[in-house]
C-alpha cells in the first residue's frame, strides 16, 4: 500500500514491511512460522495488543484455538466495529499508526468471510474430538451422519447399543 507516514517510533518502509507479513500471515492461515518478531512487536507496540510476555505467547493466545483467533480478528472486521479485542476502544484506528492498522483492516476485510468459515470448521473439529472422547471415556459414542442437516441428526449411543 502506498502512503505510509514516518511515525516516531516506525518509518513508512518498516510499516509496508509489517503490512507484507501480515499478508502472509493471514492469507496463510495464521501459522506460528509467518508469525514474525517484527509483527508480533508491532501489534503489541502499535495495534492494541499486551504482550502476553513473548511472541510464543502471543501466538498461542491468539493462534493455537480457532475461536481465539476469531475473537482476535474481529479486532480488525468492520462488522465488530474495530474494537480493540484487549481495551475495547477503537484508539488504536489514530494518530501515527492509523495509516498501517487501517490497511491491516482492509487485508482481513477482503478475506474475512473465508477466514471465519474455516477457523468456524477448525473449531468444530476440535469440539467434535474433543466430544468423542468424553463419550468415549464413558463407553459411548457420537454418531453423526454427513447430511447438511448433521445437527439435528447427531446421536449419542451406548457403545453396547447395536448400530
Amino acid at each position: 500500500m502506498d502512503g505510509f507516514k514516518d511515525a516516531e517510533f516506525m518509518s513508512a518502509r518498516e510499516k509496508e514491511l509489517v503490512l507484507a507479513q501480515w499478508k502472509r500471515f493471514v492469507e496463510r492461515g495464521f501459522n506460528f512460522e509467518h508469525f514474525t518478531d517484527r509483527l508480533y512487536k508491532f501489534l503489541t507496540l502499535h495495534a492494541s495488543f499486551i504482550a502476553h510476555f513473548n511472541r510464543s505467547g502471543f501466538y498461542s493466545t491468539y493462534f493455537e484455538d480457532p475461536e481465539a483467533t476469531i475473537r482476535f480478528l474481529n479486532q480488525f472486521d468492520s462488522d465488530h466495529g474495530f474494537a480493540s479485542v484487549e481495551y475495547g476502544s477503537t484508539w488504536w484506528l489514530e494518530g501515527e499508526y492509523a495509516d498501517i492498522n487501517r490497511a491491516m483492516c482492509q487485508v482481513v476485510e477482503k478475506v474475512k468471510e473465508r477466514l471465519y468459515e474455516e477457523l468456524g470448521k477448525k473449531a468444530e473439529g476440535r469440539d467434535l474430538a474433543l466430544a468423542s472422547q468424553l463419550l468415549a471415556k464413558h463407553g459411548m459414542r457420537l454418531q453423526t451422519s454427513h447430511s447438511a442437516e448433521r445437527d439435528q441428526d447427531s446421536v449419542v449411543q451406548s457403545a453396547a447399543e447395536p448400530q
